[in-house]
């Protein structure tokens, strides 16, 4: 049975609270939807929704565009300075305007990451601010 204070959205066990280890974690699983969920079978290249999903003309590239920008409000309410803010706010609109342009944008999109360097930017504020968050990366 999930706990109160546990989501799991398509199986993935995520806190709810607002504390910095929980927003930790669901940056960190959302930007692995984003950017890595699948490898591309013969090339073993990762890609996630992003990609895939900014393949829809227009609509998709909104739809992660909404989805980026949750990572951003979420390290608003870290409490990441403001011109962190801004330059993830940079990365999601370059990756969104970018995108937009039919099949060079697509293609752009399977390289530009703006999601990963977004949760980078997290994870170096979290890492000073808040060392108890640090994980173990293998």
């Amino acid at each position: 049975m999930n706990e109160p204070n546990r989501a799991r959205p398509m199986g993935i066990d995520l806190p709810i609270g607002t504390d910095a280890t929980s927003v930790r974690r669901r940056i960190e699983a959302m930007e692995q939807l984003l950017e890595n969920s699948f490898t591309v079978p013969g090339v073993n290249y990762r890609v996630g929704l992003d990609s895939i999903v900014g393949l829809v003309p227009v609509v998709g590239d909104f739809v992660t565009a909404a989805m980026g920008m949750w990572l951003v409000w979420e390290a608003k309410n870290l409490g990441l300075p403001r011109w962190k803010l801004w330059r993830m706010t940079g990365n999601v609109a370059v990756d969104t305007a970018v995108g937009a342009i039919p099949v060079v944008g697509d293609a752009v999109d399977f390289l530009f990451r703006s999601n990963t360097r977004n949760l980078k930017i997290v994870k170096r504020h979290l890492d000073k601010h808040h060392p108890a968050t640090r994980t173990i990366e293998g």
